[in-house]
């Protein structure tokens, strides 16, 4: 096969006719910075000619285009084909065709808790004990993946049934670094600094946040996002896993001070742009929005790694807008946890190919080749930082290094009535000025009716 010699961590492989027959491989193997060493290492264990590997994810469009450049690699390294197949129903797809017996051989679970159903009801296998221990050794908080990843199987033993690869990060702060520099501000080290920084913007006659909870049907998520983070900041992971499994009830008062812990930034009027009642009419695309007026509505919006989306034409990330890591407690010591979400690759039709790919997914190669095309984050440890695509990303990416606990967004881990639906409902009547103690007391209540 012809290879693509590409001029440094760029996007080669689009703009290219089919004819060319170069998008497949992106990067010539051997060229540049990238971990051949582990391509080639693994390329000498295998020889899968003439099978096919089947996977199914929920990447469609440019991300179906990505992840099949990215696999390219494993089928050359191989002889294997594999046929990839997104779809934006993946949820239901998945659950259908697991209970037809015609699963594909891998799939790539965008919430756990839908692989931990199916693991339960023995439609995903379970992976070997040396990959638990591979995730422990080679990626950072290497422990919480292991843990994000078993489930009890059909017997109710816990097994690790996943593989996660792909990572995104919602534990990060936006700011304008022109803004911050001309008013003096420095970055927060700590979640002590952080409410000192928000008092002193106030002191100066500006408002410090600007915090939007609309998102139509899902009105009040970006809300529970602050609260799970606030929990992992103020209680050790075990009892995040405890709440999120509500095997310490939702009203808990270890929760109930997570949510006010909330509401110190979200009901202060002094704190958000226009006044604390009005964030719940704001939608989150737009509340990012006052970062970039002149002179600002406000100096910082705790959001997801996707937000740059909703960002103004034109804006320079690292330049108009940066990010900081959402800071945790000194005085809690509770180490650098990260809230994010991910995606989980599980085998649900054992073959050789399918085992073979998960392994591939432990090589440096498989992930570097991602960083270099576009929308990748990372938790191993040995990849070379550098080949991220841009400055953004491997900024977010030394965020997910230096983590000590990640952990999965709460609500998409809980049942859709509750972290869908009674979470958010309370975010918006608390955000409201309901009382914290109250509506965690109806989210209970919720959880109590369906249990």
């Amino acid at each position: 096969m012809k290879h693509l010699l590409c001029s440094g961590a760029v996007i080669c492989a689009f703009g290219l006719s089919a004819s060319q027959a170069v998008a497949d491989l992106p990067f010539d193997i051997g060229y540049g910075d990238f971990n051949w060493d582990s391509y080639t290492a693994f390329a000498d264990q295998y020889d899968l000619s003439g099978q096919i590997v089947t996977v199914t994810g929920p990447w469609t469009g440019a991300d179906n285009d990505l992840v099949t450049q990215v696999l390219s690699y494993f089928e050359e390294a191989t002889g294997a084909t594999v046929n990839y197949s997104g779809s934006e129903s993946f949820e239901n797809d998945i659950v259908i065709s697991a209970r037809a017996n015609s699963a594909p051989n891998v799939a790539v679970f965008p919430q756990p808790g839908l692989a931990s159903d199916l693991a339960g009801q023995g439609l995903v296998a379970p992976l070997d004990d040396a990959t638990a221990d591979w995730l422990t050794e080679n990626y950072a908080a290497g422990d919480s993946w292991v843990d994000l990843a078993t489930f009890a199987n059909e017997s109710g033993e816990d097994q690790l049934f996943g593989f996660f690869y792909k990572v995104d990060l919602k534990s990060l702060v936006w700011y304008s670094p022109e803004q911050f520099d001309e008013a003096g501000y420095d970055i927060p080290q700590t979640m002590e600094e952080l409410k000192e920084l928000t008092d002193l913007i106030v002191e100066d006659g500006a408002t410090p946040w600007c915090i939007g909870l609309d998102s139509g049907a899902a009105k009040g998520w970006p809300a529970t996002d602050w609260v799970e983070d606030m929990m992992l900041r103020t209680q050790p992971p075990e009892v995040y896993d405890q709440w999120v499994s509500n095997e310490i009830p939702f009203d808990d008062p270890r929760v109930v001070a997570a949510i006010e812990e909330f509401g110190y930034f979200a009901r202060n009027d002094d704190y958000v742009d226009g006044d604390a009642s009005s964030i719940v009419t704001i939608d989150f695309r737009d509340s990012a929005g006052g970062l970039f007026t002149l002179p600002p509505k406000c100096y910082m919006h705790r959001q997801a790694s996707f937000i740059p989306t909703f960002f103004p034409d034109g804006t320079e990330m690292g330049v108009d807008v940066d990010f900081f890591y959402f800071p945790s407690y000194a005085e809690q010591d509770l180490g650098n946890p990260v809230l994010g979400a991910g995606t989980m690759w599980s085998i649900t039709n054992d073959s050789e190919g399918a085992r073979a790919l998960i392994e591939y997914l432990k090589t440096p190669i498989a992930h570097e080749t991602w960083m270099a095309l576009s929308g990748f984050l990372t938790p191993h440890k040995g990849v070379n930082t550098e080949l991220y695509s841009n400055d953004t990303n491997r900024a977010l990416g030394d965020v997910l290094l230096n983590a000590t606990t990640f952990r999965f967004d709460g609500s998409d881990l809980m049942p859709g009535e509750i972290g869908s639906g009674a979470f958010w409902k309370a975010m918006i009547d608390y955000s409201s000025g309901s009382d914290a103690a109250t509506v965690a007391g109806e989210v209970q209540q919720r959880w109590n009716s369906i249990q």
